[in-house]
């Protein structure tokens, strides 16, 4: 895949920040190898289809679905999760305010794409009234806000928020659980989670929606029998924080069942009908699974085994800009390409490089802010590459990868894999 093609792009002019009418009228039908690089490709049949694979999954495992969309940040695929050839689903989480905002932005809440927001992290005291002026935007159309709550001082500081308010309204809230990630939440036998649910029932400003946990450990399964056990660990965190609740209900059930939500990528791919199966008979709630990066996928999804190389849906363009025949460990070659860290992120996964240039040995082996160094094992029969030559390169995480780039060339592998389709442009900030 590797191929020398002459650039012929237009030169942009850096002097504003260029518009997507503008992105899109430049380089809608430009093939992907006269783009300035480095640059993001992602083929939308691709992410088409592993939105609608995650979708059917949610309805195998007798769950409702909300999707991430802190991956791409985009309204474009924000919509490609949320309707899908499998189901439709209305309930995202966002990572940032300003995600949340640029989906309102979008339209998506006013169409009725958008009805459900969660807020990711456990409410900052100082975004209250940013999560309250988002929830107010909502309201004419249906829109509800979430949020995620793990210490007693949160709603403390709500109910003070609320109380300085014409009037009072109660913030929908999810328990933050730690299935053993160690990130956020509280565990389902501390003593401070019951304490902190007691709080919650009781406040004026809070109801308590359910219970949420994502098992970032995860990540580290290799087998579809490890991401399930893991599936099974976030479900047991779950259930069990609800029954806690129900025990200080005194076991009267409230008058919406508890919401137990769960997911990662890994363990969303093993939410199969076989796994639903093996859920314990009794649960305390219904059923919701989340994921993110599922659209895209990266390196690191593809070492869990779980997913294959064409479900990867992104990309990044690189071009060979220096070239160092037997620099490298045992006389092996190296080159230099113009995707470094800023490019690429520096996460590594289980290979220990940065990325994989596709049909090829080469890795990006050794990365500085603005280009990489590529690298080859010695013991592989050499494969030169040439300067001005674009190479593809898969890296470790999407997510990081894809918050590096202005903009991203979208392609579409059903028409020609090749050719620019469109370009969206990604929401910036927190």
């Amino acid at each position: 895949m590797a191929q020398t093609v002459t650039q012929t792009t237009t030169p942009i002019s850096f002097a504003t920040k260029p518009s997507k009418a503008t992105l899109v009228q430049e380089f809608r039908g430009k093939h992907i190898h006269a783009l300035r690089t480095p640059a993001v490709v992602i083929d939308k049949a691709v992410v088409a289809s592993n939105c609608a694979k995650m979708h059917e999954n949610a309805k195998q495992w007798g769950a409702s679905f909300r999707a991430h969309v802190k991956t791409h940040k985009t309204s474009e695929g924000v919509r490609m999760q949320l309707v899908s050839s499998a189901n439709t689903t209305h309930a995202i989480v966002v990572s940032t305010l300003m995600e949340a905002h640029e989906v309102v932005n979008a339209g998506l809440v006013e169409e009725g794409i958008v009805k459900d927001i969660l807020y990711g992290l456990p409410i900052p005291v100082n975004k209250i009234l940013d999560l309250s002026a988002l929830w107010d935007t909502m309201l004419p159309f249906g829109g509800t806000v979430r949020i995620l709550v793990d210490h007693p001082d949160q709603i403390k500081h709500i109910e003070e928020f609320e109380l300085a308010r014409p009037f009072t309204r109660k913030w929908s809230a999810f328990i933050k659980i730690d299935a053993g990630g160690k990130r956020a939440g509280l565990t389902p036998e501390a003593s401070a989670l019951k304490d902190l649910i007691t709080r919650a029932l009781g406040s004026p400003a809070v109801s308590v929606y359910g219970f949420y946990c994502h098992a970032g450990q995860s990540y580290a399964s290799t087998s579809l029998e490890a991401a399930s056990q893991f599936l099974s660990v976030e479900v047991d965190a779950v259930n069990r924080a609800a029954g806690v609740a129900f025990s200080i209900l005194k076991n009267e059930p409230p008058t919406d069942p508890f919401v137990l939500s769960v997911g990662s990528t890994p363990t969303a791919h093993a939410a199969t009908a076989g796994s639903k199966a093996k859920l314990a008979s009794l649960l305390n709630g219904t059923l919701e699974l989340h994921a993110g990066n599922y659209p895209l996928l990266d390196l690191q999804q593809l070492h869990t085994t779980l997913v294959d190389k064409p479900r990867i849906a992104q990309k990044v363009l690189a071009t060979v800009i220096s070239y160092y025949p037997g620099r490298g460990v045992g006389g092996s070659d190296e080159a230099l390409c113009d995707a470094g860290a800023i490019a690429m992120s520096k996460d590594t996964g289980p290979s220990g490089t940065f990325g994989e240039v596709i049909g090829t040995s080469w890795k990006l082996g050794r990365l500085s802010q603005e280009h990489g160094i590529l690298t080859r094992d010695p013991n592989v029969p050499p494969e030169n590459l040439e300067l001005g030559q674009i190479v593809h390169i898969i890296g470790q995480h999407a997510c990081l990868i894809l918050a590096a780039h202005p903009w991203y060339y979208i392609v579409d592998s059903d028409k020609d894999k090749d050719i620019v389709d469109d370009v969206w442009v990604p929401w910036k900030g927190w």
